[in-house]
């Protein structure tokens, strides 16, 4: 599904991510861990598209297609979701009226007409289900005065209604406590499917107790030093991430 290949990228003149190379399939989930300044969100957002970073070298591809001249909506109607780390406010945009546009927008993109109202009223229903998510808070300014966990329960919403082919998750566990990881966490479970990917990038391993991934890799300086099964996170946890300097350095 997703296909990295040799991945350089900078910004302003700053190189940060130097040969990434990563393949997703669908049905997986994939950990990225690192410490700060790795390039973990510099890789999510140059998958997305972003067009602050300069991608100097090597390819992204979506089911063999190289992405390379998609602007970031282009890459979203193409199935790629990223959630932000500090989702933005929209005040007088209900929840319920951003994801209409999203949809439709995301549907127009495809040659396909606008979907119609009741079938659009019975898909936001299903999902807010699905989410255990209050019908009032469809009606609230989007993101306006939310706290982080409903700011957060209203991205895997998003994620939930327009179904992306590869969802970036960036640390989507930030801020969060217990609670409201286990609600995100839930949430992204029951969205996972034989058709899809996650893409998970964290610091913590305790977001992977709830996210079980099938891969973790690990980001040091722009380049991914290490992978495993999800057992290299809980190494991670014992260890920190001084061990894999040493052992780079090594």
């Amino acid at each position: 599904m997703l296909k990295i290949n040799n991945l350089h990228a900078r910004v302003e003149d700053k190189e940060i991510l130097k040969g990434i190379n990563l393949e997703i399939n669908a049905g997986e989930v994939h950990a990225i861990m690192g410490p700060n300044g790795s390039g973990k969100s510099t890789l999510a957002a140059v998958i997305a598209g972003k067009e602050e970073f300069e991608v100097t070298e090597g390819s992204v591809e979506l089911d063999g297609e190289n992405l390379e001249d998609d602007a970031p909506e282009e890459r979203a109607h193409k199935g790629i979701f990223l959630s932000f780390q500090y989702p933005v406010e929209i005040p007088g945009v209900s929840v319920t009226n951003f994801m209409k546009t999203a949809i439709n927008e995301s549907r127009k993109a495809k040659g396909l007409e606008d979907m119609p109202a009741n079938q659009m009223l019975k898909l936001i229903r299903e999902k807010a289900e699905l989410l255990e998510i209050d019908r009032k808070f469809l009606s609230r300014s989007l993101n306006e005065g939310f706290s982080g966990g409903e700011k957060k329960r209203n991205e895997i919403f998003q994620m939930a209604m327009l179904e992306p082919k590869l969802a970036i998750l960036d640390e989507t566990d930030s801020g969060l406590d217990i609670d409201a990881l286990r609600i995100v966490a839930n949430g992204v479970n029951k969205l996972k499917s034989k058709d899809n990917a996650v893409l998970v990038i964290t610091h913590y391993q305790r977001l992977l107790d709830y996210i079980v991934p099938d891969f973790v890799h690990v980001l040091h300086n722009g380049k991914i030093v290490k992978s495993g099964g999800k057992e290299l996170a809980l190494e991670l946890e014992e260890k920190g991430y001084d061990w894999l300097k040493q052992e780079t350095v090594a």
